[in-house]
């Protein structure tokens, strides 16, 4: 007994007890001991006070002193577990009750001295504990993540959004991701996607069975209708299916669709009466009756397009144009019978056309046009001898390869058509400079003119009309092709005049290098004036300058007066840096006294009135007041500085085919911005062209003294450039030895 005491020795359970007062069940197995002990010793630990349920305030132990450490040792009671029960003997006794002095549990615990409980003692042991029981701590448990269900973005999504969405794709991805499912082909396939259905893309690809299937599913949510090309649709029930689904058509294109059937067509015409757009070109089925159903079944129709529809006459164009009263866009190319005058009475009357193509038209004489311009009959002004009529509305004439007009029928043209942009007049062979001359005096929109294949034009009506014409300025596209008696004289005025060309076609003409170096140089100072006035307007900080871009094209087939010169200069300016002049205005106070004084001393007026007899130290001799008031003036300091800056705007070339793939090398090089490289370009292609130069030549001595001659040129012009112009003999003897070393 000495012994146990001696050491520490933890809390004896209920069922020790029962076994030494003999009450206790006896037999218990030691597994039942260690779970009696580990909760023994569970119910003792401090760690598990933050962890304990926060007790009522009608507890009948509620209170400010804490209880822990709670024997389980009592003889008076059973317990559920073959132990007496210790509820009547723990309610007996306070919170108060003394502890014993023998410890219950180990000192295992750090920091806190747990007292033991007496084994003979019948009542629980009760201590303190050294800080209170947090109360209102609850159970942390464990986080379980609630499993996520797949949600699936596409179905949940409305059906509009989802149409808005299918929309952004092309009808060749449209028809590609209706294989997806059953739910895609039906949304692909829906009309709103195919309110523009434009087959001229994949036309060559599409089959008849899918092509029809879109018009069908579409049906009446096609506006835009564009089958150019689209030679699929010959079956006649297959059209038919077309033709009924499309009843809201707005534009409609049937270019190039040579197996439409006639009824299909009229159908068609008659169940669209919104046609603004129609495009009938080159159709076999387009007759003189498809023209009276378009002037009964359109009223709305803006644009007619029968070019080249052999089965039709100008009598059906005069039908429609007094059953359309909103047309104004007629193109008629290679349609015959436009030598009716009544035909040109109706344009004349309704004067309702801005556009008028009747290019191929071989029937059209002096008089038809005469009528079409002024009708027939005029009153004439006396002063100006033109026809007093309502000028024409016209901005864009097609009058090409109308080989019966002369410039007599031309002429009326003139004072007219003061709208007109557009003049293309290729092919009439017979038109001489009389003939374009009021036109042009009376064009100031004119921006594109087309006089192609015109050999008794000169270059006096270039130099003499054209450059001085009112639409010099705003000239966009020029075209003199195959004129062969127009070169440098005529077109050298044009390009200082007209800043604005953007395109012009020179071939087969007598221009030499020297329009194409007036050209380069147009084309470098309209980028510098453009330079310096977004200079001028602080544009560079909002707007990078960027690569430069094609500004110019030019053409120059079979020009024999052309040569690689001219060709090289072109390339050269392309690639040279522009030095604009860029004025800087500062401004600076400055602080100066007043040069007259408020009370000058006596030496001060002695040398006022000395310096009256010198009428030169007045304008450098001051008088200094006492106090002098001080005043404050502005000096204004303007500035010249040069930038370089890389080129913005280049010429794009067509010339010789055997030059022509350096020059779009060259080109693209520029428009990378590899201006280095393009320049490295330009010169070994030049040494290349000057061997070969030499080359054909050939001979000794016309060779070498070409050779010695560019060699002394070279020589002369290092020398200007390094001071010793004077150092060289009038002979050549040492630039020559200074030009071969260069050589060398």
């Amino acid at each position: 007994m000495d012994s146990q005491l001696s050491r520490p020795s933890t809390p004896r359970s209920a069922s020790n007890g029962a076994l030494e007062n003999g009450e206790g069940i006896r037999g218990k197995s030691k597994g039942r001991q260690k779970l009696l002990r580990g909760l023994q010793r569970i119910s003792s630990s401090p760690a598990l006070a933050p962890f304990q349920r926060q007790r009522s305030s009608s507890s009948p132990y509620h209170g400010h002193t804490s209880l822990s450490c709670v024997s389980l040792a009592t003889p008076n009671a059973p317990s559920p577990f073959g132990q007496a029960s210790i509820s009547s003997s723990y309610f007996s006794h306070g919170a108060s009750s003394a502890s014993s002095s023998v410890p219950s549990t180990a000192p295992t615990t750090p920091g806190l001295d747990t007292p033991g409980c007496d084994v003979s003692d019948p009542m629980l042991a009760v201590r303190k504990v050294g800080h209170p029981i947090h109360m209102t701590t609850s159970i942390v448990l464990p986080h379980h993540k609630k499993r996520l269900t797949a949600f699936n973005l596409w179905a949940n999504m409305p059906h509009e959004i989802r149409i808005h969405v299918l929309s952004f794709l092309s009808p060749k991805e449209l028809v590609r991701a209706s294989r997806v499912s059953k739910e895609f082909y039906d949304m692909c396939y829906d009309g709103q996607l195919w309110t523009r259905c434009d087959a001229s893309e994949f036309y060559q690809q599409i089959p008849a069975e899918a092509l029809a299937q879109i018009i069908v599913s579409a049906g009446s949510f096609i506006r835009d209708l564009n089958l150019r090309g689209c030679v699929q649709l010959e079956h006649h029930r297959r059209a038919e299916m077309v033709v009924k689904a499309s009843r809201n058509l707005v534009n409609a294109t049937l270019e190039g669709c040579r197996n439409l059937q006639r009824q299909t067509l009229h159908d068609l015409i008659k169940r669209n009466n919104r046609l603004v757009n129609l495009n009938l070109t080159g159709l076999p089925a387009v007759c003189n009756t498809t023209l009276r159903l378009i002037a009964e079944s359109c009223p709305q129709l803006e644009m007619l397009n029968v070019s080249w529809c052999k089965h039709m006459d100008a009598k059906a164009i005069q039908t429609v144009v007094e059953g359309c009263p909103k047309l104004k866009d007629l193109r008629v190319g290679e349609v015959k019978g436009f030598k009716d005058l009544e035909v040109a009475k109706s344009i004349f009357t309704t004067n309702n056309l801005e556009r008028l193509v009747l290019a191929g038209c071989e029937d059209l004489s002096d008089a038809a046009l005469q009528v079409m311009m002024h009708g027939v009959d005029p009153e004439i002004d006396v002063l100006t001898n033109t026809p007093m009529v309502p000028p024409r509305k016209l901005r864009h004439l097609d009058l090409s390869r109308c080989n019966r007009l002369t410039s007599q029928g031309v002429q009326a043209l003139g004072h007219l058509v003061p709208e007109l942009e557009g003049l293309i007049l290729s092919g009439i062979t017979t038109l001489t400079d009389s003939a374009l001359e009021p036109i042009l005096a009376s064009t100031p929109r004119l921006t594109h003119l087309e006089l192609e294949d015109l050999e008794e034009l000169t270059n006096s009506l270039l130099s003499e009309h054209l450059a001085k014409a009112p639409c010099a300025s705003k000239l966009e596209h020029l075209s003199i092709g195959y004129c062969g008696k127009l070169g440098d004289t005529g077109m050298l005025p044009v390009f200082r005049a007209c800043t604005s060309l953007c395109s012009v076609i020179m071939d087969n003409t007598r221009i030499s290098d020297l329009v194409l170096a007036e050209a380069a140089s147009m084309v470098r100072q309209r980028a510098m004036d453009a330079k310096r006035q977004a200079i001028s307007l602080n544009a560079q900080q909002q707007q990078p300058s960027g690569l430069p871009k094609v500004t110019l094209h030019l053409t120059v087939y079979d020009c024999g007066n052309v040569t690689w010169t001219g060709i090289r200069e072109v390339l050269s300016r392309n690639t040279e840096p522009m030095k604009i002049s860029v004025p800087t205005t500062t401004t600076l106070p400055t602080t100066t006294t007043d040069s007259q004084p408020s009370s000058p001393s006596s030496s001060d007026l002695t040398t006022s009135i000395f310096d009256t007899d010198n009428k030169f130290v007045t304008t450098t001799t001051t008088v200094t007041p006492i106090n002098p008031p001080p005043t404050t003036t502005t000096t204004t300091t303007t500035t010249i500085t040069t930038q370089n800056l890389p080129p913005t705007e280049t010429i794009a070339l067509k010339c010789y085919y055997g030059w022509q793939q350096t020059v779009d090398e060259h080109t693209k090089r520029v428009l990378r911005g590899s201006f280095p490289s393009a320049r490295r370009l330009e010169a070994k292609w030049a040494q290349y062209m000057q061997a070969e130069e030499e080359e054909r030549a050939g001979g000794d001595g016309a060779g070498r003294r070409r050779r010695r001659r560019r060699a002394r040129e070279a020589a002369m012009v290092h020398a200007d450039e390094e001071g010793l112009g004077g150092q060289l003999g009038e002979d050549g003897e040492d630039g020559e030895g200074i030009g071969l070393g260069m050589h060398g």
